[in-house]
């Protein structure tokens, strides 16, 4: 057991859902420090029925905390897990800095939970959208050993932060109103709309976040053959990321051997019956920490490919969940070596 916990980053929109879930989970602590900005600290937290004055982040902050997690910015990542580091504190990182990293294992649970043998001090865990699909891929890499996968997101508005929620609101109702919204999250409008650009131009017509995905993709599966082709969007639903997945494997996999090995692996919910309308839908899956499979089908252009579709709470399984399990990780980890 960690004696002395740190959530960094506690007051924001995961920082918060981390406080629900170590809640929720009976995560094993003695004593747990909130962290955020100057601009959030002395503000008060309730968990666990008492009240917690947030602090400052700052470079003593870490003086006897044996594990942080941490949901930040990436300019604050960077300066923050020094800090920690030196201080001995073991640190589960959310923000994008430390993830391609050589020293540092990036890690998705039921994917590749054997990675935290190797941390040095931090663990990070990936980008929302290569979770689901990473948990999606598993069972059927397992079985038949994945070599390509074409993906196309539907991002909720959600990963944009609280700005692109509002956004989505407030952005929704001037259109209906026939008004004037000047966007903050988004450079065109997300109301009634899809925006086929998350992230900056990165590498050859492909964006930040698709590049991600292939990036870490390739380093969570330990292998840079899987060929990964990304189309990453923006919708306009509030949360949860939906993606359809074209999965070819060596070995054929058929539909029905899809369905078991979905239905046998843990973390994923199967939802597929299109004759009586049944499959995963954002507005049934929020606040759910499960990643959800359906429309599962025979890929008509290949001959090993099946291609379904999945859908998971970004915000949950695709950050605050994820980073709660590598952390009982941690735990189960140290109990055992203990």
């Amino acid at each position: 057991m960690f004696d002395s916990i740190a959530i960094v980053g506690a007051t924001g929109a995961v920082g918060r859902l981390i406080r629900q879930m170590l809640e929720e989970r009976d995560f094993p602590y003695e004593k747990i420090t909130f962290l955020a900005s100057k601009r959030s600290a002395g503000s008060t937290i309730t968990f666990k029925g008492q009240e917690h004055t947030v602090q400052e982040l700052t470079p003593e902050s870490f003086q006897g905390i044996d594990l942080a997690i941490g949901s930040t910015p990436d300019d604050t990542a960077a300066e923050f897990v020094p800090w920690a580091k030196a201080a001995g504190c073991v640190v589960v990182d959310e923000s994008g800095y430390w993830r391609m990293d050589p020293t540092v294992p990036l890690v998705v649970p039921e994917v590749n939970p054997e990675a935290i043998r190797d941390h040095q001090g931090v663990i990070s865990s990936p980008n929302c959208s290569t979770t689901q699909m990473v948990v999606a891929m598993k069972p059927l890499h397992d079985a038949g050993r994945i070599r390509r996968v074409v993906v196309s997101t539907y991002q909720a508005t959600s990963g944009a932060g609280v700005k692109g929620q509002q956004d989505l609101t407030e952005g929704s109702r001037a259109a209906l109103d026939n008004s004037d919204y000047k966007y903050e999250a988004f450079k065109y409008p997300i109301a009634f709309n899809l925006i086929p650009q998350i992230g900056g131009p990165k590498h050859e017509g492909y964006t930040s976040e698709e590049m991600k995905m292939v990036h870490e993709t390739h380093k969570i599966f330990a292998d840079d053959t899987i060929r990964v082709c990304p189309t990453c969007v923006r919708v306009p639903v509030v949360n949860c990321h939906s993606e359809t997945m074209l999965v070819e494997t060596e070995k054929k996999i058929t539909v029905a051997e899809a369905r078991e090995l979905f239905a046998n692996f843990p973390g994923i919910k199967l939802i597929d019956d299109l004759d009586s309308g049944q499959y995963p839908m954002p507005s049934d899956c929020d606040g759910d920490d499960a990643v959800f499979i359906g429309r599962i089908r025979e890929d008509l252009s290949s001959d090993n490919g099946l291609t379904f579709w999945c859908v998971s709470d970004n915000l949950r399984k695709g950050a605050a969940t994820n980073a709660v399990q590598i952390a009982e990780l941690l735990v189960k980890s140290a109990a055992t070596a203990s």
